[in-house]
C-alpha cells in the first residue's frame, strides 16, 4: 500500500485527530475505506463483506464483517491548496467492544457520527453519542445508505434532533432517493455535487434541480439562522438584512461545531465520491489540537493541577490509549501527545507506574501497515515499539516536568467462563497469552477459582470473550475447552453497621496488635468510598492505610456467594494500638474481619447485570417475542412503532439472556433482531438468589 510519508513537519493548524463512531453495521469501516482512498493512501477500495478492509486487519474482523479493535490511519487531504493531515481512527460498534470507542474517544480531539439513513438513530448511536458527550467531543454528522430501499434523510435528520440533540442541522439535501441518489445540494453555495456512478471519483457542479428548490432555500434559511447565533456581527448583519459571504458562514459554523453548540448533518452513500465533500466538512468544521483546550493533569507529588499547551515547546506529555501485541515485533502502544516532543532511542517517564521507560521505535500506523518516524510532536498519535511496563491509561512524560493525565475509565465486565488448557503443553502457554490479552484490553479479566482450580476469564458479553477465545487459539497457538458463560454477579449490603475487630497474636517474641472500629454503609450511587474519621490519634495515621488494604482485600469476596462486593462505604472511626507490638500486617487482618463481620451482620444482598433490551421484529411476531422476555424476567418498558416495524424496549436480566438471539431467530422465522447493552445491577430475587448461592456457584 502506498501512502504519503511523514517527511515534512505538519503545522498544528493542519492536523485533524477524528474517530468514526456509530451504531453496529451503519457503514463506519466502509467510509473509512473511501477516506483512504480519496486521499490516496489506498489504490484500491477494500470492501467489509468481503474482509479486504484496510481497518479491519484481524482475521476475527474480516470473518465476522465487524470491527473490533479500534484501528488508526493516517492520511492527508488538500483543500484550497493546504496540505491537511488526518489522523483517522475507526472504532468497532458491536456493545461488547464500547471501551474502545471510550478510549478512542479520550484522545480525538473530533468525531465523524455515522448512522443508517434506514433507521435513523439507534441505540448504539445512543451509546457513542454519551461517550462522546463525556469527552466533549466535536462530532459532525452523516447520515449513510441513504441509496437503499427506505432510506430517509429528513426522517434521521429529525431522530438526531429528537433523541440525540436540538442543535443538529443539515448543511445539504441529498439528491434523489433510495436507487436513484446521485448527489447533493451544498446549502453554502448553493449548488448541486452529482456523480455518474458509484465508480467514479469525479463531482460534477451543476444548477439545484428546479424540485428542490424550494426545500433548498427552506433549510438554508434554518441552517443560517444557527451559525448566526455564533457571532453578533454576524447577528446584526443577518437583522438588517445585509450579505452573509460563505466564508463568515463557514467560519461560524467551524466556531460553533468547535463548542459543542452546531452539529452538522449531511447524507449520501458513503461508497461514492460525495465523501469528498465530507472530507472537505472534516477539515472546515472539525478542531485542530490548537482548537481544543489544553491538556489538564496533576503533579503527582503536590496534587496541584498542571495545564500542557498543544506546543512543542511545552514539557512532553502523552497518554497511552491501547496496546496491541503483534507476533513480530512486540507490543505497540498507541499513544496521543499532548505537548512537547518524543525521539526514537530515548527515555520516557511513566508518571503513573512511577519509572522510566526506552522508547525503541516510533511508527505512524496505516492499519496494521507502519512508517517508521524519526519523531512525534505535540498533536500527534502514534505508536511506540518497545515500553515494557506501561499499560492503557498510563501518562507518559518529561522527568524533569512530571505530570500525571486523567486516567480512561472503563465499566466492568458481566460475563464470567471457565477455561481450562486442552494439555500440559498449552497449559504452559496459557499464562502468557492471557498476560498479553490483559495487557491488551482493560474490560477483560482472568482470575483463578480455588476451588475448581479453573481459570475463569470476565468480559462485555458473549461475542467478547469468544473472540478472546478464538485469539488465543490463533494467535497464541493454545487450545483450551471452555465451559459455558456465566454471570458476574456482585454483592453489596442494605443497612448500616458498626464492627468491631481487634487482631492479636503472640508468635515468638513479638506480639501483633490492631484493633478498629468500622462503620458499613449503602453507597448505590457513588460506589466504594473509605473514610478517615480517627480523632485524637487513637490509631496512628501510618496504619490507616493498612486497614483500607484489608477492606480492599475483602471486598474481592463477599459473604453471600463469594462475588466481588460493591456500592459501599467504609469508615474507620475509632480503635486502639500498642507501641510495640502494632504493625501493619496486624491493622490489614483487622480490616479485613472488621468489614467481613460488618457485612454479615448489615443485610448482604446479591446483585445481577440488568440489560437493556430493544427487539425489532414485524407485527405478527410481536405476541411472542413480549412473552418470551417477560417469562425471561423481563419489564417491558415500552413499545413502538418504526417504519412499519415493532420496537420493544425491555429490562432484562442477564442471567435469562445467554443464547436470546438464537431463539429470537426461531420465533420469528430470522425476521427479528435483537440490540442489547448494560443497564444497571440490581438486587436478585430471593428464590433465584437462594439457587445461585445453594449452587455455591462463585465463577
Amino acid at each position: 500500500m502506498a501512502f504519503t510519508t511523514y517527511n515534512v513537519k505538519t503545522p498544528l493548524n493542519k492536523v485533524r485527530n477524528i474517530g468514526i463512531i456509530a451504531h453496529i453495521d451503519a457503514g463506519k469501516t466502509t467510509t473509512t475505506e473511501r477516506l483512504l482512498y480519496f486521499t490516496g493512501q489506498k489504490h484500491k477500495i477494500g470492501e467489509v463483506h468481503d474482509g479486504q478492509a484496510t481497518t479491519d486487519f484481524m482475521v476475527q474482523e474480516q470473518e465476522r464483517g465487524i470491527t473490533i479493535m479500534a484501528a488508526a490511519v493516517t492520511c492527508f487531504w488538500k483543500l484550497n491548496d493546504e496540505n491537511i493531515r488526518i489522523n483517522i481512527i475507526d472504532t468497532p460498534g458491536h456493545v461488547d467492544f464500547t471501551a474502545e470507542v471510550e478510549r478512542s474517544l479520550r484522545v480525538l480531539d473530533g468525531a465523524v457520527m455515522i448512522f443508517d439513513g434506514k433507521v435513523g438513530v439507534e441505540p448504539q448511536s445512543e451509546t457513542v453519542w454519551r461517550q462522546a458527550n463525556k469527552y466533549n467531543v466535536p462530532r459532525i454528522c452523516f447520515v449513510n445508505k441513504l441509496n437503499l430501499t427506505g432510506g430517509d434523510f429528513k426522517m434521521s435528520l429529525d431522530t438526531i434532533k429528537e433523541r440525540l440533540s436540538k442543535k443538529a442541522v443539515a448543511i445539504c439535501l441529498p439528491i434523489g432517493r433510495e436507487t436513484d441518489l446521485r448527489g447533493i445540494v451544498d446549502l453554502f453555495d448553493m449548488k448541486a455535487y452529482t456523480y455518474d456512478s458509484i465508480e467514479t471519483d469525479k463531482l460534477n457542479v451543476e444548477e439545484i434541480p428546479d424540485d428542490m428548490k424550494e426545500d433548498a432555500k427552506k433549510y438554508r434559511e434554518e441552517l443560517i439562522e444557527k451559525l448566526v447565533e455564533q457571532d453578533d456581527k454576524l447577528m446584526e448583519k443577518y437583522l438588517e438584512g445585509e450579505e452573509i459571504s460563505i466564508e463568515e458562514l463557514k467560519k461560524a459554523l467551524r466556531k460553533g461545531t468547535i463548542a459543542n453548540d452546531i452539529y452538522p448533518v449531511m447524507g449520501g452513500d458513503s461508497r461514492t465520491v460525495i465523501v469528498k465533500k465530507l472530507l472537505d466538512l472534516v477539515v472546515e468544521a472539525l478542531p485542530s489540537p490548537l482548537d481544543i483546550p489544553p491538556a489538564t493533569g496533576i503533579d503527582p507529588s503536590t496534587g496541584e493541577e498542571l495545564k500542557r499547551e498543544p506546543n512543542e515547546d511545552d514539557p512532553f506529555s502523552a497518554l497511552v490509549f491501547k496496546l496491541v501485541n503483534d507476533p513480530h515485533i512486540g507490543t505497540l502502544s498507541y499513544f496521543r501527545i499532548y505537548s512537547g516532543s518524543i525521539k526514537a532511542g530515548t527515555y520516557v517517564y511513566n508518571s503513573t507506574r512511577q519509572l522510566k521507560e526506552r522508547v525503541g521505535r516510533l511508527v505512524l500506523m496505516h492499519a496494521n501497515d507502519r512508517e517508521e518516524v524519526d519523531e512525534l510532536r505535540a498533536g500527534d498519535i502514534g505508536a511506540i515499539i518497545g515500553l515494557k511496563d506501561s499499560v492503557t491509561g498510563d501518562t507518559l512524560c518529561d522527568e524533569e516536568h512530571p505530570v500525571l493525565l486523567e486516567e480512561i475509565t472503563f465499566a466492568e465486565p458481566v460475563v464470567n467462563q471457565a477455561i481450562e488448557p486442552a494439555s500440559k503443553e498449552d497449559q504452559e502457554k496459557l499464562g502468557m497469552a492471557l498476560q498479553r490479552l490483559l495487557r491488551e484490553d482493560p474490560t477483560f479479566r482472568v482470575a483463578s477459582n480455588q476451588e475448581t482450580g479453573q481459570t475463569i476469564v470476565s468480559g462485555m458479553g458473549e461475542l467478547h470473550l469468544e473472540i478472546m477465545v478464538d485469539r488465543l487459539k490463533r494467535e497464541f497457538n493454545v487450545a483450551v475447552q471452555v465451559g459455558r458463560p456465566q454471570v458476574a454477579y456482585r454483592e453489596t449490603i442494605k443497612e448500616v453497621r458498626e464492627q468491631e475487630a481487634k487482631y492479636i497474636k503472640q508468635s515468638g517474641g513479638r506480639g501483633q496488635y490492631g484493633h478498629c472500629y468500622l462503620r458499613l454503609e449503602p453507597n448505590p450511587e457513588e460506589g466504594y468510598e473509605f473514610n478517615d474519621e480517627i480523632k485524637g490519634g487513637a490509631i496512628p495515621k501510618e496504619y490507616i492505610p493498612s486497614i483500607e488494604k484489608g477492606v480492599k482485600e475483602a471486598l474481592q469476596a463477599g459473604v453471600v456467594a463469594g462475588y466481588p462486593v460493591v456500592d459501599v462505604k467504609v469508615s474507620v472511626y475509632d480503635g486502639s494500638y500498642h507501641e510495640v507490638d502494632s504493625s501493619d500486617a496486624a491493622f490489614k487482618v483487622a480490616g479485613s474481619m472488621a468489614f467481613r463481620n460488618g457485612m454479615k451482620n448489615a443485610d448482604p444482598v446479591l446483585l445481577e447485570p440488568v440489560m437493556l433490551v430493544e427487539v425489532t421484529v414485524p407485527q405478527e411476531f410481536m405476541g411472542d417475542v413480549t412473552g418470551t422476555l417477560s417469562s425471561k424476567r423481563g419489564r417491558i418498558e415500552k413499545t413502538e412503532v418504526k417504519h412499519g416495524l415493532q420496537v420493544v424496549t425491555a429490562k432484562v436480566p442477564l442471567a435469562e439472556l445467554f443464547g436470546f438471539t438464537t431463539q429470537l431467530r426461531s420465533i420469528t422465522s430470522g425476521r427479528g433482531s435483537a440490540y442489547m447493552e448494560m443497564s444497571h445491577y440490581a438486587e436478585v430475587p430471593k428464590s433465584v438468589a437462594e439457587e445461585i448461592t445453594g449452587a455455591g456457584s462463585k465463577e
